[in-house]
């Protein structure tokens, strides 16, 4: 089966972690601390903290009360550039096959999965995360 607006558990983890930094601009945020409140696997959270430190979206900060920190590099990232940054470009699939099994003169379902696409693709490359840290306690954007 093809990957069909597909998130990885990783890809899923950065982003919720990014928005969780940005709730508290400049705050240092400790593995522990962001597991603790994702409530997820310290280890696997760290492989994400590494690939999100190699795409310069985060910034490692060493010593006793070290942790993380968003890269005031990248301004406000969007959730795709996140997204990207853990699965590599967004993949538009317009058939749960993969490889077409119909005589490719339609769709059984239409538009159906390219309009998701479209709209996944849409929501993530226009979303900041700024506009979303207040699920974790920031301010909300604009308000």
């Amino acid at each position: 089966m093809s990957d069909v607006i597909k998130f990885s558990e990783a890809s899923s983890l950065g982003m919720h972690a990014m928005v969780l930094l940005s709730s508290e601009q400049g705050k240092v945020f400790s593995t522990r601390e962001i597991a603790s409140r994702l409530d997820v696997s310290e280890a696997h959270l760290s492989k994400v903290l590494q690939r999100l430190t190699r795409a310069g979206l985060v910034r490692p900060v060493r010593g006793p009360k070290g942790g993380f920190v968003i890269a005031e590099s990248n301004g406000d990232p969007t959730l795709l550039k996140v997204y990207e940054a853990i699965d590599g470009p967004l993949a538009e699939s317009k058939c749960l096959l993969g490889s077409p099994v119909c005589s490719r003169s339609g769709c059984i379902l239409g538009d159906l999965l390219e309009s998701a696409n479209k709209e996944v693709r849409e929501y993530l490359s226009g979303t900041r995360l700024s506009e979303l840290a207040y699920i974790y306690g920031g301010k909300k954007d604009g308000g």
